[in-house]
Order: C-alpha cells, then sequence, then structure tokens
C-alpha cells in the first residue's frame, strides 16, 4: 500500500515559511533574488480529499505525477491552486493534463509532443525533461539529444519549451548532486543561445526535499518538495 500523509495546516504553514527562508538564503548567496524561485509542493501522496491544510497554509502551487489524480483534485479545489504536471506523461494522458495545468515538466517524448500539439486549444508551455545524469532507471532525454529532439518539436507550434527539468541521483549529500545541476544550468543556457528566437529555456525545475538549496545555488527557479512539509 502506498503511504498517504495527512498534512496540517499548521505544521504545514511553520515548514513552508522555513523552506521559503532557505531558499531567500540559498538565492541570496548565489547573488540571485529569492523571488525568482516558485515552490512547488509535490502532492503525489497527499489524497485530494486533504490538500485543503495545503491551501489554508498557504500553499498556492503544487505539483502532481498521476493525470487521473491531477483530475480529481481540480475538480475539488479549482483555482485555490496553480497546477503543474510532474511526473512521467503518458501520450494517451495527455488530453486530461493540458486543460489543467500551467506547465508541464516532464516532456520528453515525439508522442507526447504530437498529442499537445494536435489536442492543446492554444500554446502550451512545457519543460524538456532531461536525463542529466544518464540512468537507465528515469526518463528524459540525454543532454547531447536535445537539440535532435528540438529539432523535430519545432514543427509543433503549440509547443513551448520554457526551460529544462531534472532528477539527479538520488544521494543524501547535496555536494554530490550540485554538479548535476550545474550541468542542466549549463545546457540551458546553451539552448537558449542556440533556439534565441524559437524557444526560451530560463526556466529550470531542479531540486528536490533533499537537496533544493543546491539547485536554487545553481540556478532553479522551480523546486519540487514535499517530505520537507509533511
Amino acid at each position: 500500500m502506498v503511504q498517504q500523509f495527512v498534512p496540517k495546516a499548521e505544521v504545514v504553514r511553520e515548514r513552508f515559511a522555513e523552506v521559503r527562508g532557505r531558499v531567500a538564503t540559498a538565492a541570496t548567496l548565489a547573488g540571485r533574488d529569492p523571488a525568482d524561485v516558485r515552490i512547488l509542493v509535490a502532492t503525489k501522496y497527499v489524497a485530494a480529499e486533504h490538500l485543503g491544510a495545503l491551501r489554508d497554509a498557504g500553499v498556492g502551487l503544487i505539483g502532481e505525477n498521476r493525470a487521473q489524480d491531477l483530475v480529481a483534485k481540480c475538480a475539488l479545489y479549482g483555482d485555490a491552486f496553480d497546477y503543474h504536471f510532474i511526473g512521467h506523461l503518458q501520450s494517451r494522458k495527455t488530453r486530461l493534463v493540458l486543460p489543467l495545468v500551467s506547465l508541464i515538466h516532464s516532456v520528453s517524448t515525439m508522442s507526447v509532443v504530437a498529442e499537445i500539439e494536435a489536442r492543446a486549444a492554444t500554446v502550451t508551455e512545457v519543460l524538456l525533461e532531461v536525463n542529466i545524469a544518464g540512468e537507465d532507471s528515469k526518463s528524459g532525454i540525454a543532454p547531447a539529444a536535445a537539440d535532435a529532439f528540438l529539432s523535430q518539436a519545432a514543427a509543433c507550434g503549440k509547443v513551448r519549451f520554457r526551460g529544462l527539468m531534472c532528477m539527479p541521483p538520488l544521494s543524501g549529500d547535496a555536494a554530490t548532486v550540485r554538479p548535476y545541476f550545474a550541468q542542466t544550468r549549463e545546457l540551458a543556457q546553451r539552448l537558449s543561445s542556440t533556439w534565441q528566437g524559437t524557444y526560451t529555456f530560463d526556466q529550470l525545475s531542479m531540486g528536490t526535499s533533499a537537496d533544493y538549496e543546491a539547485a536554487v545555488q545553481e540556478g532553479a527557479t522551480i523546486v519540487r518538495i514535499g517530505s520537507v512539509l509533511f
């Protein structure tokens, strides 16, 4: 059985404030404006009926991993949150996700790109998921394949790439994963130059509860946290 968290608003509020403070400190140390970093709360293990505690705690941006859970949560809470999709996206589930989210973090197949192009009512902003460490267990394209992928995707005018999403190897040591965040930032900078006029790679979704401060110091604009709150 999958463990479900039952969040309490007062606990989440306190811990969320601590995360905001740590994000601000990390950004300041890196010479960045803390306002440029958004904190996304991943709700994979929070049942729809418990999201009210997050709303009451002041959480505004949530990320969902499963299309069916996203549908259920949007049905209950509507515009109480800004919704992003952060999980592996199957092309057949794309139609469910499209009307509900402002950003899809996990685009890495042409089948999903084609499905967005076919079904989106308007331009859809997405992130290109990169498998920054080349791990067989993770989805995402190899960094070296990014340009070829974008060349194919460029024919789909409704799909607008805004940046990159990465998940480095699992590690309890932020210093170990920090180089992967740096590599992702450097890739985004190169792609921004190469694809200027077509795509803008100014958004970096990277960092989780275990390593979000290191991610912020390396340029993350969205950090995805969960367990640190619950």
